[in-house]
């Protein structure tokens, strides 16, 4: 793999795009995304099935990608997938950073933490587990509500990560009428937890 991608200097990429940032702590900011093919979690609810499979998508140089990300407004980059933490992402958030830019991680936290981020969103699932060490690292920990146990599940994840780690409920789109009702109920007792709405998918942006 590190011959494929040369040490994180080129990525399996789906798409990059300048929109508004849509859920957790930053949402309504605009930001610079990339998605990167290849994930392991397997949701059965996921909405961005097309990054499975890292094979079916070009090799980008990350030069490439820095360099379109440096020339927008806002100076911050958003890294997500698929799974980001597949791949080496040392040189990417080196980079971004010499060019002044923040750089942002959303993950699910199924593989060893690279990269020098400004913020960590970690988004556990419960069929493929997060590595224990990297809740310590997560700026933020947003869980999908899709059924009554995945309270349970954000309980567990909440107990994990540091006490000034912001805690998101976010619900599945699929049925975000049903889950949003319930989130809601749930934090008006739980207050210690936010939700998070996806406002792009409201939006119709990317």
């Amino acid at each position: 793999m590190k011959n494929i991608f040369e040490n994180g200097r080129k990525l399996p990429l789906i798409d990059e795009f300048y929109t508004i940032q849509g859920e957790g702590f930053h949402a309504g900011k605009a930001a610079y995304f990339i998605r990167i093919g290849g994930c392991d979690a397997g949701c059965l609810w996921c909405d961005a099935k097309i990054t499975w499979k890292a094979n079916l998508h070009k090799l980008a140089k990350t030069d490439d990608i820095i360099k379109n990300a440096s020339n927008i407004a806002a100076k911050t980059l958003v890294v997500t997938g698929g799974e980001p933490l597949l791949y080496e992402l040392d040189y990417l958030c080196d980079e971004a950073h010499k060019k002044g830019m923040k750089v942002y991680l959303e993950t699910a936290g199924t593989h060893k933490l690279t990269g020098k981020w400004d913020w960590i969103c970690l988004s556990p699932k419960k069929q493929s587990p997060p590595l224990q060490d990297i809740y310590k690292f997560a700026n933020e920990l947003k869980i999908i509500i899709n059924d009554i146990s995945d309270f349970d599940w954000a309980e567990y994840c909440a107990e994990k990560v540091e006490h000034k780690c912001r805690l998101y409920m976010q619900p599945e789109w699929s049925n975000h009428k049903t889950n949003a009702d319930r989130i809601v109920k749930y934090i008006k007792d739980k207050t210690k937890w936010r939700i998070s709405i996806q406002i792009h998918k409201f939006l119709k942006i990317p």
